[in-house]
């Protein structure tokens, strides 16, 4: 797929009385075909950002579309799985799936529904309601893919799954993905589980965006350096330091050759996110526009 998949323009959502912010002017570009991660601590945005593109709320201000349109115009085209997993209490696994086909006449793909409740060893009269958390989250995600949804939204799908069950519907997902090109924009707070199967990073701090763009450009404009403490990183843009003894270890956007005697290595996905959340007043770094604009 190409294209933009989903698209933000000085996008704010308040609550309240108070009008308290959720979101407050964000600007970021998703392009069709990728697996975003959206990462930050609670409160930082990311299911409300979620709820907007799947059209269950609207912004207070700025615009979002997704696919090119309104959320609520393309509903049919995308699936989200929130938080809480919401299904019918009554209904059994069976009944659920059936329930699925019959809302998305003509898109509805029985098989991978199936594959991935069948993989949970899940009973189909079972009743959604004595089901598990993990098992909830297994009949959620098989009513999503079954959708063939050309976008699909996770708020947290994965944290009521045990590990080895979470490596595998993790894994299931991306195959996926990557077999019918779909937009997977994931959000979630154990960012090792991402590193390996997100291409495209949105950082989220106090309802603002504080890194956008392909993962592997956010990396590589970032160094994790040690050194001597009293050594100067002056002529760098340095996220964050920190010193233990006489060495200093400090995540940098380098602006030119470090110094022989400062020793560099790429940052990791957990260690990139991590010393951006302990350092909210970071320069905000957008990559996203940058690759849009040299297509």
């Amino acid at each position: 797929m190409t294209g933009t998949a989903i698209e933000a323009a000085a996008l704010s959502r308040t609550f309240g009385r108070r009008r308290k912010a959720a979101l407050d002017g964000c600007d970021f570009r998703l392009p069709a075909g990728s697996v975003c991660a959206v990462v930050g601590p609670n409160g930082a945005g990311k299911s409300t950002l979620l709820s907007l593109a799947a059209g269950l709320i609207r912004p207070t201000d700025g615009t979002l579309t997704v696919l090119g349109q309104a959320p609520a115009a393309v509903r049919e085209r995308l699936a989200y799985v929130a938080q809480d997993k919401p299904l019918y209490p009554q209904l059994t696994v069976a009944d659920t799936l059936r329930f699925g086909r019959e809302l998305n006449p003509g898109r509805w793909d029985a098989k991978v529904a199936e594959r991935i409740v069948d993989e949970g060893e899940l009973e189909p009269d079972a009743k959604i309601r004595t089901l598990s958390g993990g098992q909830r989250t297994r009949v959620a995600l098989a009513l999503a893919l079954g959708k063939r949804p050309e976008l699909l939204l996770l708020d947290e799908p994965m944290a009521d799954l045990d590990p080895l069950a979470r490596h595998q519907l993790m894994a299931t997902l991306m195959a996926d993905a990557a077999e019918h090109g779909t937009t997977v924009v994931m959000s979630s707070h154990v960012v090792a589980e991402l590193d390996g199967s997100c291409d495209h990073l949105l950082l989220l701090g106090a309802g603002r965006v504080r890194l956008a763009g392909p993962l592997d450009d956010l990396l590589s404009a970032h160094r994790l350096v040690t050194g001597r403490a009293d050594a100067s990183l002056d002529s760098h843009t340095v996220i964050e330091s920190r010193t233990t003894g006489r060495q200093l270890t400090a995540l940098i956007r380098p602006e030119g050759p470090l110094d022989s005697g400062w020793q560099a290595t790429a940052p990791t996905l957990e260690e990139l996110v991590l010393a951006h959340l302990r350092a909210p007043q970071a320069p905000v770094l957008r990559l996203d526009d940058v690759r849009e604009a040299a297509v």
